[in-house]
């Protein structure tokens, strides 16, 4: 699928953006010319030679803060879409196969999850258990786990009855054999899909917690937290906002484009996030 998906050129320059963002995570941290919550007297400076995007109002260098940040903004959006891969497709498979009454319970429990307002039960959570980013994406992971649930209950409706998982189990094999050697291959597409969509959905998650402050605490950066500062001395840079706007922006188109591309080659029918 990887190489169908660098055949198109959504799909290469997608995972060329996402690769970039990647990279940023694992080595931004340790490139960061300064420290990056190290205040100084060269207080809201422009661009130069020695702070590139310039430094804000404690005097930190913006660059090594955005170098720094992007490994919580990263890790917080997969943490969602992981979360919400386990407690979404896996239910998913199971409801087709375990009988009625898991059926009716997942549907129903998908159904009240959707009601949720995700955002504002994460800012519950984090008030209840302490702000941390963590707890506030495990829920929010939680919450957004009906789209998993929905994808992959289609796609194994549409092999349960097919004549070969039929014939697996008037053969006896088990439920496991039966969804790993039979389904696994007709859900992952789809999956895959949501997936990508819903990385995309936990970068705007997480930029939107750190914005208001919730999830990190200060003087942590990350790229909402970037962005909320920023905004606050708009008169003095007014083009501070604009570099972590961009990468939060450009970070999230490419999660949806990856989406388009691998819906493309695959044939996968994923719902909008």
């Amino acid at each position: 699928m990887l190489r169908r998906i660098l055949t198109l050129t959504s799909g290469w320059i997608a995972l060329t953006v996402l690769v970039v963002v990647a990279l940023l995570a694992i080595l931004g941290p340790l490139l960061a010319p300064h420290d990056p919550i190290a205040p100084s007297a060269d207080i809201l400076a422009g661009p130069s030679a020695h702070h590139w995007l310039g430094t804000d109002n404690l005097g930190r260098d913006v660059f090594s803060r955005l170098l720094d940040g992007s490994r919580v903004s990263v890790a917080g959006a997969l943490e969602v879409a992981l979360v919400a891969l386990a407690a979404g497709a896996i239910p998913g498979v199971l409801s087709v196969y375990l009988g009625r009454a898991f059926e009716w319970t997942t549907l129903r429990l998908a159904d009240t999850l959707v009601a949720l307002p995700f955002l504002l039960f994460a800012v519950a959570v984090t008030a209840l258990l302490g702000n941390g980013i963590t707890q506030a994406m495990v829920v929010t992971g939680v919450l957004v786990s009906p789209l998993f649930y929905r994808v992959s209950r289609a796609a194994t409706l549409s092999v349960a009855r097919s004549p070969y998982v039929e014939a697996a189990l008037i053969a006896g094999a088990s439920l496991g054999t039966v969804v790993r050697r039979h389904v696994w291959g007709k859900v992952l597409p789809p999956i895959a899909v949501a997936f990508a969509q819903t990385v995309g959905v936990g970068f705007i998650i997480v930029s939107s917690l750190t914005f208001l402050g919730i999830g990190v605490q200060p003087p942590a950066p990350t790229w909402g937290g970037l962005l909320a500062s920023d905004l606050g001395y708009l008169a003095f840079q007014p083009w501070a906002p604009v570099v972590p706007a961009l990468l939060i922006m450009a970070t999230v188109w490419a999660a949806n484009l990856l989406a388009d591309a691998i819906r493309d080659v695959s044939g996968a029918t994923g719902g909008k996030a």
